[in-house]
């Protein structure tokens, strides 16, 4: 059984598994679209208040930026995203939700609520978005979960708050060191790492692919992130975000401690590339596909900071 993501308690039904989409923009060609329908002056927004001056109903979605924001735009399906949210039915005026989300890929929501995938497309952080959804830009279950009627439209505010990178973003840096392993990219970021014909070094070396720009892992809060680990000796992946299709986010302390020393004090955007030495990671005991005694290496995008929870 599907189930469609939760907008909130209100909605009553949990998030899925990440599924896929229609991709959303490439950053080098996102355009945010401009919409011109006069129904959007039917929509009043003033703080948590929505507000219909007549019946709402569209046959395509449509919206406007009532704020736009500064912070990283949406340019990939594939980006987590937060957001607060108020729905309104188009056709009576009632408020059906208005909560805040758990963090979530584009993609995951435009499985069931396409017009937010339409919405957020190029949007950037730090934006208030106000839209009319089509009723066939809201799947079946959704809008029975909302309490729609058949036909009925949706008018969507969507306060923008947060937006993960959806890849390593900061600038190449050289590395010299001999011996270490190699890593290809694929165009959506995707590591593949080749190891060395050599031993691997005995002690933690940790090289900065990519060097971003944004704020420095502490360890105060979790760190979001795509990675791949690989064997050194088996040269096989036995962990990877990216075949998962979702990033993770994890506390320094949850982690072997390599992988914990690899991270701390790095930046947003950055691309690391951690060697960690068995005494850093599972041991002599090893631990599920990786075997003892094994030096581990892992290639990892920090997509940002999660909130601290209050």
């Amino acid at each position: 059984m599907r189930r469609i993501p939760a907008i909130a308690a209100v909605v009553g039904i949990s998030t899925l598994a990440l599924v896929g989409c229609s991709p959303a923009s490439t950053e080098a060609s996102c355009e945010r679209a401009v919409s011109d329908a006069s129904v959007l002056d039917l929509i009043t927004v003033s703080g948590d208040t929505v507000e219909l001056s007549a019946p709402v109903r569209v046959d395509e979605t449509v919206f406007e930026d009532l704020t736009v924001g500064e912070g990283p735009t949406v340019t990939s399906d594939a980006q987590d995203v937060v957001f607060d949210i108020t729905i309104v039915n188009g056709t009576t005026g009632e408020t059906l939700v208005q909560s805040g989300t758990q963090v979530a890929p584009v993609s995951q929501w435009g499985e069931f609520y396409a017009g937010i995938a339409t919405m957020l497309d190029c949007a950037t952080e730090g934006s208030l978005i106000a839209g009319a959804v089509a009723p066939e830009d809201l799947a079946p279950e959704a809008a029975a979960s909302l309490g729609l009627g058949e036909g009925d439209s949706a008018v969507f505010v969507i306060d923008l708050q947060k937006v993960y990178l959806a890849k390593a973003d900061g600038a190449d840096q050289y590395n010299d060191r001999r011996g270490m392993p190699s890593v290809v990219l694929a165009p959506d970021g995707t590591p593949g790492v080749i190891i060395p014909d050599a031993d691997a070094p005995d002690e933690l070396v940790v090289q900065v692919l990519k060097k971003g720009d944004g704020p420095v892992v502490t360890g105060d809060q979790s760190v979001r992130l795509h990675y791949t680990g690989v064997t050194w000796d088996e040269r096989e992946v036995f962990d990877s975000t990216w075949e998962a299709g979702t990033s993770a986010a994890l506390s320094l302390d949850q982690v072997v401690p390599g992988f914990a020393a690899a991270l701390e004090g790095q930046t947003v955007g950055s691309q690391i590339l951690a060697v960690i030495p068995p005494d850093q990671a599972y041991g002599d005991a090893g631990q599920g596909a990786v075997p003892p005694g094994a030096t581990l290496v892992f290639v990892i995008d920090i997509l940002g900071l999660d909130e601290v929870a209050e």
